[in-house]
């Protein structure tokens, strides 16, 4: 009987073991939309599907509020337009953390403070400003003794890289190297904390489908790629991504920061250009990935680094700026009705299996976008060109800039302070130069010129004209200034 009892507690213990190393899987609860439900309603939903993890773009009062009680753990968000205070004034850091973090705590319980996102690729330049904030965030969390439970980091944009492929290859760009990456990861070995980023092997396969499989970008079964410079096979884009990362840290010496995906997703639906934008391919990547993550295992290059990963996002939010797709990441309707089925834990996992096999690129025909580079100056060889909506409002423009700058991926540095087109230093000059960048780069696509309203398309630009005029004479290419 003592032995029975032995090898009972020794299956426990085993048991338990391996499902504390296998990895986690979250949710962003993104809010930019006018048909949500309240957050008490959304806090019965995440229980409801077992997710135990959320992270938010904010420190909302009445979302921290509502997950107080419910044992979900949390990651707020210290905006961008933040940062420049919270580095220059330890009172403000000291004061943000009072009112959202140490008035919550521990019944609600956070358990990470994002510093900004993406910060990059802001076209507000507060990349200046991000490790003085961290720093000053944490010493802030030192004065409530909260900074052994509460870990910070800022989640980074895979364009943070220089190179990402192969894997092996992954280096960071290296105007940042000295500036921040090393700062930040200084920080984060000094305080345990992990590496943020967001992965989105969609972008990636969207424009590349002509070379990248549906399947390897799905992590769908198939033979895999081996990455050239290390030998290791891969089978799915999403850990290539991941290594990349890692390859790039070990490159400069910091093999023992870890990663936690803050971003990672698959439209539902999108434009006729975002190719594989459709519902059966989202519910594959994020139904295989929740099984890829959950049931443990680390990369090739990192076997044993199960990863935390967060899906991007919990609702279609109809308020976001940018393409179709970008209102289509969601995991549940606003009503609460799943987008597609698949399960978040790993008892929903016992029953799952991905149904979307052979399921062409999009919903009609694959269409190839072109291969245009960012920013608008070799691309202007078209007719049309996309200018902002002075009409739209100041907070239209602003959203429509941030994200043509941002996860749009638009050209941007020659509207930054002292390049070539800041003059003329205006909302609607900025946006409109920002709006045609990410137009060109979409191939002049059905709805790349839309921005909620922001923008329209013309085939004289009088105002443009002049400004992407400037900028193309500037760096030597007279020929496709616009007439």
């Amino acid at each position: 009987m003592d032995y029975l009892r032995a090898f009972i507690f020794l299956v426990l213990i085993l048991s338990a073991i391996s499902l504390s190393d296998a990895g986690s899987v979250g949710v962003n609860y993104g809010r930019i939309s006018d048909e949500l439900p309240s957050a008490f309603k959304v806090v019965q939903l995440l229980k409801s599907q077992g997710i135990d993890r959320v992270k938010i773009f904010d420190a909302d009062p009445a979302v921290l509020k509502a997950l107080s009680g419910s044992g979900i753990r949390v990651t707020v968000d210290l905006p961008n337009e933040m940062l420049f205070s919270a580095a220059k004034r330890p009172s403000f850091a000291a004061s943000w953390v009072k009112s959202n973090v140490a008035a919550y705590h521990p019944s609600t319980q956070i358990e990470s403070i994002a510093v900004g996102n993406e910060v990059f690729v802001d076209p507000h330049n507060t990349t200046k400003y991000l490790i003085p904030a961290m720093r000053n965030i944490h010493k802030a969390l030192v004065s409530y003794n909260l900074h052994s439970s509460i870990k910070i980091s800022s989640p980074l944009a895979l364009s943070a890289l220089q190179n990402s492929y192969p894997s092996s290859s992954g280096s960071f760009r290296p105007e940042l190297v000295d500036l921040v990456i090393k700062p930040m990861l200084d920080f984060l070995r000094e305080t345990g904390s992990r590496l943020m980023i967001n992965v989105y092997p969609f972008f990636a396969y969207e424009g590349n489908s002509d070379v990248i499989p549906l399947d390897y970008a799905l992590l769908r079964e198939n033979p895999g790629m081996v990455d050239s410079g290390n030998g290791l096979r891969y089978f799915n884009l999403f850990d290539a991504q991941i290594d990349a990362v890692f390859a790039a840290m070990s490159a400069l010496k910091y093999d023992d920061i870890e990663i936690i995906v803050t971003e990672t997703g698959w439209p539902s639906k999108g434009d006729e250009n975002e190719v594989g934008a459709i519902v059966a391919n989202a519910a594959s990547y994020n139904g295989n990935l929740i099984r890829r993550i959950l049931t443990g295992g680390g990369t090739p290059l990192r076997p044993k680094a199960d990863l935390t990963v967060y899906l991007f996002a919990l609702f279609n939010e109809n308020k976001k700026f940018g393409p179709t797709s970008e209102r289509n990441y969601g995991l549940f309707f606003p009503d609460e009705k799943k987008v597609y089925d698949i399960p978040f834990t790993q008892e929903g996992l016992k029953h799952y299996r991905d149904g979307g096999h052979n399921t062409p690129a999009t919903g009609n025909q694959q269409v190839t976008p072109p291969n245009n580079g960012g920013g608008v100056s070799k691309s202007l060889t078209g007719s049309t060109w996309c200018v902002a909506n002075g009409d739209a409002g100041k907070d239209r423009l602003q959203g429509g800039l941030d994200y043509a700058c941002g996860e749009g991926g638009a050209d941007c540095r020659p509207i930054q302070r002292g390049a070539p087109c800041y003059s003329p230093d205006t909302l609607e000059a900025h946006a409109s130069f920002a709006f045609n960048s990410y137009y060109q780069k979409k191939g002049r696509a059905g709805g790349s010129c839309y921005f909620g309203g922001a923008a329209y398309v013309v085939s004289q630009p009088p105002r443009l004209r002049i400004l992407i005029g400037f900028y193309l004479v500037k760096y030597g290419e007279r020929d496709n200034v616009p007439t």
